[in-house]
């Protein structure tokens, strides 16, 4: 029996995460910045879940979830770091207060997280930490430049991190769902509009946005068979890396890496030409 610590479970693959978990036999602590969102979860499997508060961005909660967690169940096996928001704006429509608003979220309080959590794991010698990215981590669209920003952002410091405690028995794992029906582009997208939209982005950034929310509850992705997945691709020894959930994930990846390598390909010459013992210029 394993313990997960899964944040942002109101909702969305958290939700959906901790009902799969809890099903598979294992321990989970639940989080949400409303705990009354997910007390039902934790009622539904007495003994085995812990509800908790937990706002990332808030250092005071990270700590005293993690405390609680080791407390009640002796040590975290698995943390998952779901939480976590969209911004839905063109670059120039952007404002500060919103930049900086998705990347405490999706960023930092991941980041807080998982260095509160890594101390254990290194005492035990195992662990596994999940970070959620988005195939917005490989490939960028228009009207959510600071989203995918976070999120390749996530990939860096996830590879990193793989490096740093692989010796240490810790792993870790990229999950990079496509568009699922998880709200994501819904009520979470009218939260988080842009305060002007720009005439000139109509094309671009503006219809993306619109398309995102033409599709919300219509998406291909199942939250429920995402969960099965990452359960099944964690069982697996090694277990993968990363992984992409989805049908229009796999296939926008695809398109992407091999036209990035194209591309790599194709200016073999000129990149090598600024080594010092280059072809001359």
């Amino acid at each position: 029996m394993k313990t997960w610590l899964i944040t942002g479970c109101s909702t969305g693959f958290g939700r959906a995460l901790a009902q799969a978990v809890l099903a598979h036999g294992d321990q989970a602590v639940i989080t949400a910045r409303d705990v009354e969102q997910i007390k039902d979860l934790a009622e539904a499997a007495p003994g085995r879940a812990l509800a908790l508060p937990l706002d990332v961005t808030d250092p005071g909660q990270v700590r005293a979830a993690v405390t609680a967690a080791q407390e009640r169940f002796g040590g975290i096996d698995v943390l998952v770091n779901n939480a976590g928001i969209g911004y839905f704006a063109a670059i120039e429509e952007s404002t500060d207060e919103e930049i900086r608003r998705i990347f405490d979220i999706n960023v930092f309080g991941l980041s807080d997280v998982i260095r509160a959590v890594l101390p254990g794991m290194r005492v035990r010698r195992s662990g596994t930490i999940v970070n959620f990215s988005s195939i917005g981590g490989l490939r960028a669209f228009p009207a959510v430049g600071y989203y995918a920003a976070t999120k390749f952002a996530v990939e860096g410091l996830t590879d990193a991190l793989r490096q740093e405690v692989a010796p240490l028995g810790i792993t870790t794992l990229l999950v990079e769902p496509g568009p699922f029906r998880t709200d994501w582009a819904g009520r979470s997208a009218h939260e988080t509009l842009p305060e002007r939209e720009i005439a000139d982005y109509a094309g671009t950034a503006g219809a993306q946005r619109a398309a995102f929310r033409a599709d919300t509850g219509k998406e291909p992705g199942d939250p429920h068979a995402a969960a099965r997945a990452i359960i099944t691709a964690l069982a697996a020894d090694p277990h993968p890396q990363r992984l992409l959930l989805g049908g229009p994930a796999y296939s926008m990846a695809i398109e992407q890496l091999e036209s990035m390598l194209a591309e790599i390909r194709a200016n073999e010459a000129l990149t090598k030409s600024a080594d010092f013992d280059g072809p001359a210029a």
